[in-house]
């Protein structure tokens, strides 16, 4: 578009001492709209940058300068010379040498032209891009190409409020590109909107630093992290290894530039289980005192069986999410309808994008109902045979931190909180809340997710991964979902560590220290009151290791 509008308007109006002057249309560089975290920082700006364009009939003559000109743009002068000598031959009247270079290269080519006395060449203020959060933000914000259309990210959902379109001025130029005179203002030029997101990024730098840190010792293939608010569905952090530099030349492979948290999908396993309970609830088929029988530690449904990694006897409805037990979980689930259970995994947002409206985001898969057998009634009941997104679990999980109230997700700053989708009760919710604080005490598989001065409630998942050749041998997927204060939570964090390759590979290991971590910043960084003051209810850390789901 940019060199339409420079066309030169073959219009020699004037000779003054032999000097050639013309009238053109030139082009006002617009800024793009910057984008900024919730308080303000900056995400990505634009610079001012010059853009040197001529016009090739009048440097064709002028191979003594040339290689000057060719030096000072850091081009190669052969390669140059081809260019222009194609332009010339074509007729045209207007090619870039070379765009958005730095400002102190544009003074040496001013130099050149000057010195060289060069007529028919050009610089034009143009802008580019700048990311000062990197790798960081990298999959959130993403980057802009060569002409600032937005290719990634945010730069590319919301590239229509963010672009820039470009004025138009006329302008008498003498023949060395000089402008001469202003004639008139064709078109102001209209600057992009500013987009403020509800990333804070204090949390998300922090978010980044935690998540690396897992993915490396546990040399894992790849992780994502998400952080929600959960009184307005933002998106305080959302971050994933391995990263890009968005600043820098693009070289990285294109699945670096994936947002795992929307576009990589994993089996939740045990993460799934605290909403069975909520819907068995919900429903009246259990209350959290009801006794469930799970010995001898197997149930055998059709023709396959379902195991516990130990027999746990009788454990109430609490007991079964505390120890994770998946004969407990069946058994429940066996209480009602498959039709019930596949009902309110859509409410939660299974099987569906977000409204985030991100590029390559995936629905996951939950299959319907009407095509699942006994066993996959029963395996959906601890997370097999069904795929989420990290940020798909976060805002079910917020549904329970909620009082049982389903929001939208957002990736802009919420101004006015959305209407939300009620899913549970908040009776429902509340007790599910007790149910999951369990699990981060010394006789849960989550120990190490705890938060000192707060009480916090989560679920670890532990997943093997499932290929297209059935499920991988060794290769795990870890998990772990909680929020904070269980008394009226404000944050809900998931963490996932894809294939971590040490001898620890559950999600109580693996992804809840990251949780803590995280969690606590949060909790200190929006001065939210300790529930748990004293550290009563933090029992002291014994006992065995994490069980394994």
């Amino acid at each position: 578009g940019a060199s339409f509008y420079r066309q030169v308007l073959e219009h020699e109006f004037l000779k003054d001492e032999g000097e050639k002057r013309f009238l053109r249309e030139r082009e006002i560089a617009a800024r793009r709209g910057m984008v900024t975290d919730r308080n303000g920082e900056p995400l990505a700006i634009s610079t001012s940058v010059a853009t040197v364009w001529a016009d090739p009939q009048l440097l064709a003559g002028r191979g003594d300068a040339l290689p000057a000109l060719a030096n000072a743009l850091d081009l190669e002068p052969h390669q140059m010379n081809a260019r222009l000598a194609r332009y010339v031959q074509d007729r045209k009247h207007f090619i870039f040498l070379k765009r958005r270079i730095e400002p102190q290269s544009a003074r040496t080519v001013a130099d050149v032209v000057d010195g060289y006395k060069l007529t028919g060449v050009g610089v034009d203020t143009e802008y580019r891009r700048y990311y000062p959060g990197g790798e960081m933000f990298g999959h959130v914000v993403g980057f802009t190409n060569v002409d600032d259309a937005g290719q990634e990210g945010v730069e590319l959902v919301f590239n229509d409020w963010l672009s820039a379109d470009p004025g138009k001025r006329r302008v008498i130029q003498d023949g060395r590109g000089h402008v001469v005179e202003e004639v008139e203002q064709i078109k102001p030029p209209s600057h992009g909107n500013d987009l403020v997101l509800s990333i804070d990024r204090r949390l998300q730098f922090l978010a980044y630093r935690e998540l690396k840190r897992a993915v490396s010792e546990h040399q894992a293939v790849s992780g994502s992290a998400v952080l929600l608010d959960v009184r307005t569905g933002e998106i305080l952090a959302m971050v994933n290894q391995p990263s890009y530099n968005p600043n820098a030349a693009r070289s990285e492979p294109t699945e670096s530039r994936r947002n795992r948290a929307l576009t990589d999908v994993f089996e939740p396993g045990s993460t799934m289980k605290p909403f069975v309970v909520a819907t068995a609830l919900e429903a009246g088929r259990i209350d959290p005192h009801t006794a469930v029988n799970t010995a001898p530690g197997f149930l055998t449904v059709g023709r396959n069986r379902v195991r516990d990694i130990r027999n746990y006897g009788v454990l109430d409805a609490t007991g079964v999410i505390t120890k994770s037990s998946n004969v407990g979980v069946v058994k429940i689930a066996q209480r009602m309808d498959r039709s019930v259970l596949w009902r309110v995994y859509g409410q939660l947002g299974f099987g569906h994008t977000t409204s985030v409206q991100f590029p390559g985001e995936r629905t996951g898969f939950l299959p319907h109902f009407e095509g699942w057998s006994r066993f996959e009634h029963a395996t959906l009941a601890f997370g097999y045979g069904l795929n989420v997104t990290t940020l798909q679990l976060a805002q079910a999980y917020a549904v329970l931190a909620n009082d049982g109230v389903r929001r939208p997700v957002s990736l802009r700053k919420v101004d006015a909180i959305p209407e939300g989708e009620r899913v549970f009760s908040e009776k429902t919710a509340r007790a599910v809340r007790s149910m999951i604080e369990t699990v981060v005490s010394s006789k849960g598989t989550a120990r190490r997710a705890a938060v000192p001065g707060y009480r916090v409630g989560g679920k670890t998942g532990t997943a093997k991964k499932a290929t297209a050749r059935g499920y991988a041998k060794g290769k795990y997927q870890a998990v772990f979902a909680g929020m904070a204060p269980i008394t009226d939570p404000r944050f809900v964090m998931v963490v996932m560590i894809d294939e971590p390759g040490g001898k620890k590979y559950y999600g109580g290991l693996v992804a809840a220290p990251t949780f803590a971590k995280v969690m606590q910043a949060a909790l200190r960084l929006y001065n939210v009151p300790p529930d748990d003051p004293q550290g009563s209810l933090r029992l002291a850390a014994v006992g065995a290791e994490g069980a394994r789901r």
